[in-house]
């Protein structure tokens, strides 16, 4: 017992360091792509901030299984290059009860690893999609640039402004264009006043001193005015309701067919597994002798993680299209590792036998 919590601690704490150290590269690595997707989505830093926050919930599911595969390789390797490994084995204790020790630890972040898969990776997709269309939606004076073309409500608007004042909220020589069933209406206005507007928030345009033109597509029936002032209503944004996978409750998925579906559903079931899996191989990957490099577990174990990787999204990819139905799925895949690991645990045995 004493023994069994000395092999857990050991791993632990190479795995909070772990689990911090993969988040903070993540997080910088998410935040470089949010930051140059907000210059050109207009998307304030608070979003920007929970958007990154959002996306680090969703590769916890991965993110989780490395920190622990690489901890348990970290902690084992140690036990073999100092020989602790060896007193171990002379007091009776072999790799048995380095796999159950492991084992229990491992069964706890896979649980962890399932709730964040199941749960947790639909609500961060259905919040993230939410952020990012009501703060597509909202308008702010702030976030027009002169000489710039902005789109509005999917390009159902441009606005062009060769002058913005952004404390007064005026715009100088303004053109607004818009679609009006066949037709294509061109406002040119020498001034207009732009009043910020939040999500589902009706939006008007002030416009003055200018010309409206209204161009039939076929050339036939065009119309011009001339106005002082003009309001333009903008009709609200509506919430998107479209279908996304991702975003979509567990439970959902798993009364679908279609293969995208299947693909999705079978994913995030199977975290947990791929985190056990992860685990088993780490105990015989970690074998070295006490003069080996300490990075030599690491390098082969490292191929081995992305090997695993790769093939599970191989099979994603075959569900996805089709190719692969429900069952197998992408369970075969985990019968590769599993026949790796029962290869690894019986080579000591067979190389005994072999000099018998």
């Amino acid at each position: 017992m004493v023994l069994a919590r000395y092999i857990t601690s050991e791993i632990v704490k190479p795995l909070f360091l772990g689990v911090a150290l993969l988040v903070v590269i993540f997080t910088g690595y998410s935040s470089a792509v949010r930051l140059a997707e907000a210059a050109d989505a207009f998307l304030g830093f608070p979003v920007i901030a929970r958007l990154i926050g959002l996306n680090t919930i969703i590769a916890l599911e991965v993110l989780l299984p490395t920190a622990l595969y690489l901890s348990i390789i970290s902690a084992l390797s140690r036990f073999y290059r100092d020989s602790e490994m060896a007193a171990m084995n002379a007091a009776g204790v072999g790799e048995g009860h380095l796999i159950r020790s492991t084992i229990m630890l491992s069964v706890l972040i896979a649980v962890l690893v399932g709730a964040v898969s199941t749960f947790g990776r639909p609500w961060a997709y259905r919040e993230s999609y939410r952020l990012e269309a009501e703060a597509k939606a909202e308008f702010d004076i702030r976030k027009i640039e002169p000489g710039q073309f902005l789109e509005l409500q999917d390009n159902k608007y441009v606005l062009y402004a060769k002058a913005v004042d952004r404390e007064s909220g005026r715009l100088q020589d303004v053109f607004l264009q818009s679609e009006l069933s066949s037709k294509i209406q061109v406002i040119y206005a020498r001034e207009a006043y732009l009043p910020p507007v939040a999500f589902g928030e009706q939006r008007t345009f002030e416009l003055f001193d200018g010309y409206g033109y209204l161009l039939d597509r076929t050339g036939g029936e065009d119309t011009t005015l001339r106005y002082k002032e003009m309001l333009i209503h903008i009709p609200t944004e509506e919430r998107d309701t479209s279908y996304r996978r991702k975003a979509e409750p567990t439970v959902n998925l798993l009364a679908s067919d279609a293969p995208k579906d299947i693909a999705e559903f079978q994913w995030r079931v199977s975290t947990p597994l791929a985190t056990l899996v992860l685990a088993l191989l780490a105990v015989p990957l970690s074998r070295s002798s006490p003069r080996q490099s300490r990075y030599g577990s690491f390098f082969l174990a490292i191929l081995v993680y992305v090997g695993l990787f790769n093939l599970i999204s191989l099979a994603r990819n075959w569900v996805e299209a089709g190719k692969v139905g429900a069952f197998p799925g992408i369970w075969w895949v985990y019968a590769v590792p599993l026949l790796l690991f029962l290869a690894l645990i019986a080579a000591p045995w067979w190389q005994r036998r072999k000099r018998r």
